[in-house]
């Protein structure tokens, strides 16, 4: 599992348009109602960004508390400049999510937001233990 780590600048705006497209990817793969979602981690932007969009689409999410469920899926993220954009990745224990993004102004206000640049990399994770 790596650790959660952004070493790319990223308006708060950015942020929030990676984490919807992130998360609604993630949905695909883990769906929410399934597991509690814990946050390994937590940088100024990106990190509350993610929460929300875990949120409003319906996962339940912990950050670095302490928990007794059984249920809980670890999600760490990075978030990394790369050419001319940022390459990000969340990772549970059971799939990696990657996507590189292109940063750049929309709308007539000039807000600094982010567009998927590439197509989804999705790495599925064999549960331990299995036959």
């Amino acid at each position: 599992m790596i650790q959660s780590e952004v070493t790319a600048e990223l308006s708060t705006e950015a942020a929030s348009a990676i984490a919807a497209d992130i998360v609604e990817r993630l949905a695909e793969h883990v769906g929410p109602g399934n597991t509690t979602i814990a946050l390994r981690g937590y940088d100024a932007v990106f990190g509350p960004a993610l929460e929300a969009s875990l949120r409003e689409k319906g996962y339940a999410v912990v950050t670095d508390q302490a928990t007794n469920q059984t249920a809980v899926d670890p999600l760490a993220y990075s978030v990394d400049p790369f050419e001319d954009g940022v390459l990000v990745r969340i990772s549970t224990l059971k799939v990696e999510l990657t996507r590189m993004y292109t940063l750049g102004t929309t709308g007539t206000t000039g807000a600094a937001g982010a567009v998927p640049a590439s197509p989804l990399s999705v790495m599925q994770r064999r549960s331990a233990g299995g036959s």
